[in-house]
């Protein structure tokens, strides 16, 4: 099966991680589909909870940052960006506020860590500002990226890439935002963290989703 629907509690994952974000204030998903696809597309079909999806469908892999540009083709407003096999605990009027402020391009859900190799650190300055992006960085206790992000659209065209080409968004995507200079800033939450792909993670996302 699709990795976000792995049963969580009896109820897929991606059900549990909409039920999180529709209590923060989402009022309409965008879901990013390709490998067995009708799977969730049947499952909730146009709309859950009353809040209406719309389907971003994949025909061949496009990454993570390819996929992104083809989800956000018709949205002009700022927007959350998830992943479907993670949830984090972020306060969305809080990031909202954060990015409101800075009139930000990215604004970064962050937390801290002491686990190498397996997040993408941060260099953040006083004010929140990203400094640099340390893709391998062994700091004891350091912020690292965790997965939620809020995004203005003009951003995405300040990147170079284009709708329908294979890239990803932390390799490719992101690295090419700090090179041209754009408002990235992070705010540190702390909050649960889960990725379900990692198994000591996926057998406690029963008890932390269910808080």
């Amino acid at each position: 099966m699709p990795k976000p629907m792995a049963p969580v509690d009896g109820r897929p994952f991606l059900a549990r991680l909409m039920d999180y974000w529709i209590s923060q204030g989402v009022n309409h998903f965008v879901v990013s589909v390709g490998y067995m696809k009708e799977v969730i597309m049947d499952y909730f079909g146009s709309s859950y909870r009353s809040t209406p999806i719309r389907y971003a469908i994949e025909e061949t892999p496009l990454g993570t940052g390819g996929g992104l540009l083809l989800a956000a083709q018709e949205i002009m407003e700022p927007f959350l960006v998830l992943n479907g096999d993670t949830f984090f605990e972020v306060d969305l009027a809080k990031l909202l506020k954060i990015h409101t402020k800075n009139a930000s391009d990215w604004t970064f859900s962050l937390f801290r860590t002491g686990e190498f190799g397996r997040y993408m650190g941060m260099e953040v300055s006083e004010n929140g500002k990203i400094i640099s992006l340390k893709m391998d960085s062994e700091a004891q206790n350091r912020l690292a990226n965790g997965g939620a992000y809020l995004v203005s659209p003009s951003s995405l065209e300040k990147s170079g890439f284009k709708p329908g080409e294979k890239f990803s968004l932390e390799d490719e995507l992101l690295p090419a935002l700090m090179s041209k200079e754009c408002n990235l800033f992070g705010i540190e939450f702390k909050g649960s963290f889960i990725d379900i792909g990692i198994p000591q993670d996926y057998l406690r996302a029963a008890d932390v989703l269910r808080r």
